[in-house]
Protein backbone atom coordinates (compact mmCIF):
# COMPACT_ATOMS: atom_id res chain seq x y z
CA UNK A 1 0.00 0.00 0.00
CA UNK A 2 1.21 3.53 -1.26
CA UNK A 3 0.23 6.84 0.29
CA UNK A 4 0.27 9.99 -2.30
CA UNK A 5 -0.48 13.63 -2.19
CA UNK A 6 -4.06 15.21 -4.32
CA UNK A 7 -4.37 19.05 -4.43
CA UNK A 8 -6.64 21.40 -5.51
CA UNK A 9 -4.64 24.04 -4.86
CA UNK A 10 -7.94 25.96 -3.93
CA UNK A 11 -8.42 29.49 -2.90
CA UNK A 12 -7.45 29.86 0.65
CA UNK A 13 -7.98 32.94 2.40
CA UNK A 14 -4.61 34.22 2.07
CA UNK A 15 -2.85 36.23 -0.55
CA UNK A 16 -2.08 33.93 -3.91
CA UNK A 17 1.80 34.47 -4.01
CA UNK A 18 1.81 33.33 -0.06
CA UNK A 19 -0.67 30.02 -0.49
CA UNK A 20 2.19 28.99 -3.48
CA UNK A 21 4.88 29.70 -1.37
CA UNK A 22 2.98 27.75 1.95
CA UNK A 23 2.62 24.58 -0.95
CA UNK A 24 6.30 24.24 -2.13
CA UNK A 25 6.89 24.12 1.34
CA UNK A 26 4.65 21.68 2.46
CA UNK A 27 5.54 19.15 -1.03
CA UNK A 28 9.11 19.61 -0.38
CA UNK A 29 8.20 18.09 3.37
CA UNK A 30 6.01 15.41 1.98
CA UNK A 31 9.04 14.47 -0.40
CA UNK A 32 10.75 14.32 2.69
CA UNK A 33 8.24 11.87 4.25
CA UNK A 34 8.58 9.48 1.76
CA UNK A 35 5.49 9.97 -0.15
CA UNK A 36 4.58 8.33 -3.36
CA UNK A 37 3.13 10.69 -5.34
CA UNK A 38 1.76 14.92 -5.72
CA UNK A 39 -1.15 14.92 -7.87
CA UNK A 40 -2.25 18.39 -9.01
CA UNK A 41 -5.75 18.89 -10.45
CA UNK A 42 -6.44 21.13 -13.33
CA UNK A 43 -9.68 23.49 -13.32
CA UNK A 44 -10.48 26.63 -14.82
CA UNK A 45 -12.29 30.13 -14.39
CA UNK A 46 -13.00 28.80 -10.76
CA UNK A 47 -11.37 29.51 -7.26
CA UNK A 48 -11.61 25.44 -7.08
CA UNK A 49 -8.00 25.63 -8.80
CA UNK A 50 -5.63 28.44 -8.64
CA UNK A 51 -3.21 26.45 -10.67
CA UNK A 52 -5.15 26.17 -14.06
CA UNK A 53 -1.22 25.94 -16.32
CA UNK A 54 -0.24 22.67 -13.62
CA UNK A 55 3.18 22.51 -16.14
CA UNK A 56 4.31 26.46 -14.46
CA UNK A 57 3.69 24.98 -11.05
CA UNK A 58 4.98 21.86 -12.07
CA UNK A 59 8.07 22.89 -12.96
CA UNK A 60 8.31 25.19 -9.33
CA UNK A 61 7.76 21.71 -7.88
CA UNK A 62 10.01 19.74 -9.77
CA UNK A 63 12.89 21.87 -8.47
CA UNK A 64 12.06 22.13 -4.80
CA UNK A 65 11.68 18.25 -4.55
CA UNK A 66 13.91 15.29 -5.52
CA UNK A 67 12.25 12.05 -4.51
CA UNK A 68 8.31 12.26 -4.65
CA UNK A 69 6.76 11.48 -8.07
CA UNK A 70 4.63 14.49 -9.26
CA UNK A 71 1.81 15.25 -12.48
CA UNK A 72 -1.56 16.50 -12.73
CA UNK A 73 -4.73 14.23 -12.55
CA UNK A 74 -5.40 15.97 -14.64
CA UNK A 75 -4.82 17.28 -17.78
CA UNK A 76 -8.30 18.37 -19.30
CA UNK A 77 -7.22 16.87 -23.04
CA UNK A 78 -9.85 19.01 -24.90
CA UNK A 79 -8.23 22.16 -23.78
CA UNK A 80 -5.11 21.26 -25.37
CA UNK A 81 -2.60 21.00 -28.62
CA UNK A 82 -1.63 17.37 -28.18
CA UNK A 83 1.56 18.55 -29.86
CA UNK A 84 1.83 21.73 -27.50
CA UNK A 85 1.43 18.84 -24.34
CA UNK A 86 3.73 16.57 -25.67
CA UNK A 87 6.54 19.38 -25.14
CA UNK A 88 5.49 20.10 -21.85
CA UNK A 89 5.60 16.54 -20.65
CA UNK A 90 9.15 16.09 -22.25
CA UNK A 91 10.27 19.16 -20.44
CA UNK A 92 8.30 17.98 -17.04
CA UNK A 93 9.86 14.75 -17.55
CA UNK A 94 13.33 15.91 -17.94
CA UNK A 95 13.01 19.18 -15.16
CA UNK A 96 12.08 15.91 -12.70
CA UNK A 97 14.73 13.83 -13.53
CA UNK A 98 11.73 10.95 -14.85
CA UNK A 99 9.54 11.39 -11.58
CA UNK A 100 6.32 12.92 -13.49
CA UNK A 101 3.41 10.63 -13.62
CA UNK A 102 0.76 11.42 -16.61
CA UNK A 103 -2.72 11.90 -15.59
CA UNK A 104 -5.62 12.71 -18.99
CA UNK A 105 -9.02 13.41 -18.30
CA UNK A 106 -11.68 14.79 -20.29
CA UNK A 107 -13.05 17.13 -17.72
CA UNK A 108 -15.90 16.80 -15.47
CA UNK A 109 -17.58 20.68 -15.91
CA UNK A 110 -19.67 21.33 -18.78
CA UNK A 111 -18.97 25.15 -17.32
CA UNK A 112 -15.44 25.30 -17.89
CA UNK A 113 -15.54 23.11 -20.91
CA UNK A 114 -17.49 26.10 -22.16
CA UNK A 115 -15.45 29.17 -21.07
CA UNK A 116 -12.40 27.10 -23.58
CA UNK A 117 -15.47 26.79 -26.36
CA UNK A 118 -15.35 23.13 -26.06
CA UNK A 119 -18.74 21.04 -26.63
CA UNK A 120 -19.19 19.04 -23.70
CA UNK A 121 -21.12 16.51 -25.92
CA UNK A 122 -18.18 15.97 -27.92
CA UNK A 123 -15.33 16.34 -25.01
CA UNK A 124 -15.59 12.65 -25.00
CA UNK A 125 -14.34 12.55 -28.26
CA UNK A 126 -12.07 14.84 -28.71
CA UNK A 127 -10.28 13.44 -25.23
CA UNK A 128 -9.40 10.19 -27.03
CA UNK A 129 -8.41 11.75 -30.17
CA UNK A 130 -5.75 13.91 -28.44
CA UNK A 131 -4.77 11.04 -26.05
CA UNK A 132 -4.13 8.70 -29.21
CA UNK A 133 -2.17 11.68 -30.45
CA UNK A 134 -0.55 12.37 -27.11
CA UNK A 135 0.77 8.48 -26.90
CA UNK A 136 1.82 8.32 -30.93
CA UNK A 137 4.16 11.62 -29.70
CA UNK A 138 6.07 10.22 -27.28
CA UNK A 139 6.60 6.78 -28.72
CA UNK A 140 8.23 7.89 -32.14
CA UNK A 141 10.80 10.09 -33.20
CA UNK A 142 8.12 12.24 -35.57
CA UNK A 143 4.56 12.44 -34.85
CA UNK A 144 1.96 11.38 -37.60
CA UNK A 145 -1.62 11.28 -36.13
CA UNK A 146 -4.61 11.58 -38.65
CA UNK A 147 -8.18 11.72 -36.14
CA UNK A 148 -11.06 13.39 -36.21
CA UNK A 149 -10.21 16.73 -34.22
CA UNK A 150 -6.00 16.47 -34.55
CA UNK A 151 -3.98 15.60 -37.72
CA UNK A 152 -0.12 15.79 -37.45
CA UNK A 153 2.26 14.82 -40.40
CA UNK A 154 6.21 13.71 -39.62
CA UNK A 155 6.55 16.42 -36.93
CA UNK A 156 9.60 15.98 -35.37
CA UNK A 157 9.83 15.28 -31.75
CA UNK A 158 12.58 16.67 -30.51
CA UNK A 159 10.96 16.61 -26.83
CA UNK A 160 10.81 13.43 -26.17
CA UNK A 161 10.25 12.22 -22.43
CA UNK A 162 13.35 10.93 -20.15
CA UNK A 163 11.06 7.92 -19.13
CA UNK A 164 11.02 5.68 -22.01
CA UNK A 165 8.63 4.42 -23.55
CA UNK A 166 6.82 7.49 -21.56
CA UNK A 167 5.73 8.33 -18.04
CA UNK A 168 3.24 6.49 -16.57
CA UNK A 169 -0.44 7.55 -17.55
CA UNK A 170 -3.08 7.59 -15.27
CA UNK A 171 -6.87 8.07 -15.67
CA UNK A 172 -9.32 9.73 -13.14
CA UNK A 173 -13.00 8.78 -13.21
CA UNK A 174 -15.88 9.41 -11.25
CA UNK A 175 -18.47 7.27 -14.03
CA UNK A 176 -18.99 4.06 -15.37
CA UNK A 177 -18.05 4.38 -18.78
CA UNK A 178 -14.55 6.51 -17.89
CA UNK A 179 -13.94 3.17 -15.22
CA UNK A 180 -14.00 0.88 -17.92
CA UNK A 181 -12.04 2.98 -20.73
CA UNK A 182 -9.18 3.37 -18.55
CA UNK A 183 -9.49 -0.45 -18.32
CA UNK A 184 -9.54 -1.34 -21.41
CA UNK A 185 -6.48 1.55 -22.18
CA UNK A 186 -4.65 -0.02 -19.48
CA UNK A 187 -3.70 3.35 -17.79
CA UNK A 188 -3.39 3.52 -13.62
CA UNK A 189 -6.78 4.37 -12.54
CA UNK A 190 -8.05 6.10 -9.27
CA UNK A 191 -11.81 7.22 -8.37
CA UNK A 192 -12.85 8.99 -5.67
CA UNK A 193 -17.07 9.63 -4.22
CA UNK A 194 -18.58 7.49 -1.49
CA UNK A 195 -17.17 3.64 -0.93
CA UNK A 196 -20.37 2.35 -2.93
CA UNK A 197 -19.99 4.12 -5.74
CA UNK A 198 -16.37 4.26 -5.82
CA UNK A 199 -16.37 0.03 -5.48
CA UNK A 200 -18.47 0.10 -8.29
CA UNK A 201 -15.95 2.06 -10.65
CA UNK A 202 -12.87 0.35 -9.49
CA UNK A 203 -14.99 -3.38 -10.02
CA UNK A 204 -15.83 -2.03 -13.31
CA UNK A 205 -12.06 -1.23 -13.99
CA UNK A 206 -10.62 -4.37 -12.48
CA UNK A 207 -12.52 -6.19 -15.33
CA UNK A 208 -11.90 -4.51 -18.31
CA UNK A 209 -8.06 -4.28 -17.60
CA UNK A 210 -8.44 -7.88 -17.27
CA UNK A 211 -9.55 -8.71 -20.18
CA UNK A 212 -7.19 -6.39 -21.61
CA UNK A 213 -4.56 -8.70 -20.12
CA UNK A 214 -2.57 -6.03 -17.96
CA UNK A 215 -1.28 -2.11 -17.81
CA UNK A 216 0.25 -0.01 -20.59
CA UNK A 217 3.17 0.99 -18.30
CA UNK A 218 3.93 -1.79 -15.56
CA UNK A 219 4.87 -0.36 -12.21
CA UNK A 220 6.34 -2.89 -10.77
CA UNK A 221 6.14 -1.62 -6.65
CA UNK A 222 2.21 -2.24 -7.31
CA UNK A 223 0.82 -5.50 -7.00
CA UNK A 224 -0.07 -6.61 -10.45
CA UNK A 225 1.81 -3.10 -12.19
CA UNK A 226 -0.97 -1.37 -11.94
CA UNK A 227 -2.21 1.43 -9.88
CA UNK A 228 -5.86 1.24 -8.49
CA UNK A 229 -6.08 4.13 -6.06
CA UNK A 230 -9.01 6.35 -4.29
CA UNK A 231 -8.81 9.45 -3.86
CA UNK A 232 -9.99 11.75 -0.61
CA UNK A 233 -9.29 14.22 1.86
CA UNK A 234 -7.74 14.05 5.33
CA UNK A 235 -6.92 16.25 8.64
CA UNK A 236 -5.30 14.23 11.25
CA UNK A 237 -4.85 15.80 14.89
CA UNK A 238 -4.69 14.73 18.11
CA UNK A 239 -8.07 14.00 19.29
CA UNK A 240 -11.04 13.71 16.73
CA UNK A 241 -12.66 16.66 18.24
CA UNK A 242 -10.06 18.45 17.33
CA UNK A 243 -9.67 17.37 13.88
CA UNK A 244 -13.46 18.10 13.11
CA UNK A 245 -12.59 21.83 14.68
CA UNK A 246 -10.11 22.24 12.55
CA UNK A 247 -11.49 20.48 9.42
CA UNK A 248 -14.83 22.09 9.93
CA UNK A 249 -14.19 25.65 8.26
CA UNK A 250 -11.76 24.49 6.03
CA UNK A 251 -14.20 22.16 4.57
CA UNK A 252 -16.81 24.60 4.26
CA UNK A 253 -14.23 27.04 1.76
CA UNK A 254 -13.44 24.22 -0.24
CA UNK A 255 -17.20 22.81 -0.57
CA UNK A 256 -17.87 26.43 -1.57
CA UNK A 257 -15.39 26.62 -4.11
CA UNK A 258 -16.46 23.44 -5.59
CA UNK A 259 -19.68 24.39 -6.16
CA UNK A 260 -19.20 27.55 -7.00
CA UNK A 261 -20.01 27.39 -11.21
CA UNK A 262 -23.21 25.28 -10.26
CA UNK A 263 -24.26 27.78 -7.87
CA UNK A 264 -23.90 30.69 -10.82
CA UNK A 265 -25.82 28.52 -13.25
CA UNK A 266 -28.62 27.44 -10.95
CA UNK A 267 -30.39 25.99 -14.48
CA UNK A 268 -27.44 24.04 -15.52
CA UNK A 269 -26.56 20.66 -14.58
CA UNK A 270 -24.98 19.35 -11.42
CA UNK A 271 -21.69 17.81 -11.17
CA UNK A 272 -20.92 17.43 -7.45
CA UNK A 273 -23.44 14.44 -6.68
CA UNK A 274 -20.00 12.72 -4.94
CA UNK A 275 -19.29 15.39 -2.80
CA UNK A 276 -21.55 16.48 0.81
CA UNK A 277 -21.90 19.76 1.77
CA UNK A 278 -21.28 18.93 5.52
CA UNK A 279 -17.70 17.86 7.17
CA UNK A 280 -19.38 15.13 8.93
CA UNK A 281 -21.71 13.63 6.34
CA UNK A 282 -18.10 13.22 4.28
CA UNK A 283 -16.94 11.65 7.11
CA UNK A 284 -19.66 9.14 7.74
CA UNK A 285 -19.75 8.55 3.57
CA UNK A 286 -15.89 7.97 3.31
CA UNK A 287 -14.71 10.70 1.43
CA UNK A 288 -12.91 12.56 4.21
CA UNK A 289 -10.73 11.47 6.78
CA UNK A 290 -11.10 12.96 9.98
CA UNK A 291 -9.31 12.00 13.91
CA UNK A 292 -6.57 11.26 15.50
CA UNK A 293 -4.04 8.61 13.82
CA UNK A 294 -5.97 5.62 15.46
CA UNK A 295 -9.35 6.64 14.20
CA UNK A 296 -7.89 7.94 11.28
CA UNK A 297 -5.58 4.73 10.83
CA UNK A 298 -8.60 2.79 11.68
CA UNK A 299 -10.72 4.23 9.28
CA UNK A 300 -8.22 3.59 5.98
CA UNK A 301 -7.38 -0.01 6.97
CA UNK A 302 -11.40 -0.88 6.46
CA UNK A 303 -11.42 1.43 2.79
CA UNK A 304 -8.32 -0.88 2.25
CA UNK A 305 -10.22 -3.96 2.96
CA UNK A 306 -13.70 -2.71 1.49
CA UNK A 307 -12.24 -1.63 -1.93
CA UNK A 308 -9.36 -3.86 -3.02
CA UNK A 309 -7.32 -0.26 -3.59
CA UNK A 310 -3.23 -0.15 -3.44
CA UNK A 311 -2.99 3.32 -3.63
CA UNK A 312 -4.34 6.53 -1.74
CA UNK A 313 -3.74 10.48 -2.68
CA UNK A 314 -4.75 12.31 0.44
CA UNK A 315 -5.91 15.64 0.05
CA UNK A 316 -4.26 17.36 3.17
CA UNK A 317 -4.11 20.70 2.37
CA UNK A 318 -7.49 22.86 1.40
CA UNK A 319 -9.98 25.37 1.84
CA UNK A 320 -9.00 27.69 4.59
CA UNK A 321 -6.84 25.49 6.43
CA UNK A 322 -3.93 27.59 8.17
CA UNK A 323 0.02 25.86 7.23
CA UNK A 324 0.94 24.97 10.47
CA UNK A 325 -2.60 22.81 10.58
CA UNK A 326 -1.84 21.24 7.26
CA UNK A 327 1.86 20.35 8.48
CA UNK A 328 0.86 18.70 11.19
CA UNK A 329 -1.49 16.73 9.77
CA UNK A 330 0.90 15.78 6.90
CA UNK A 331 3.65 15.22 9.70
CA UNK A 332 1.30 12.94 12.07
CA UNK A 333 0.43 10.78 9.26
CA UNK A 334 3.56 10.15 7.92
CA UNK A 335 4.95 9.52 11.57
CA UNK A 336 2.27 7.38 13.13
CA UNK A 337 -0.42 6.39 10.30
CA UNK A 338 1.90 5.32 7.35
CA UNK A 339 4.01 2.97 8.77
CA UNK A 340 1.30 0.86 10.06
CA UNK A 341 -0.69 0.64 7.05
CA UNK A 342 2.29 0.57 4.26
CA UNK A 343 2.45 -3.44 4.48
CA UNK A 344 -1.07 -3.74 3.63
Amino acid sequence: MKFGIFDHVDRSDRPLARQFDERLDFVATADRLGFYCYHVAEHHATPLNMVPVPGVYLGAIARATTRIKLGPLVYLLPLYSPLRLIEEVGMLDHLSHGRLEVGVGRGVSPYELNFHKVDPESSREIFIDAFDALLAGMTNDRLTHQGPYFSYSNVPMELRPLQRPHPGLWYGSSNQVGSQWAGERGLHFSTLGPVAAAKTYIDIFRAALAKRGGPLTVKPEFPGGTVVGINRSIVVADTDAEAIRIAQPAYDRWYANLTKLERENVAGPKITKSMFADVGEAVNRGTVFAGSPTTVRAAIEEQIATLGVNYMSLAFYFGTLSHEDAMRSLNLFASEVMPKLEHL
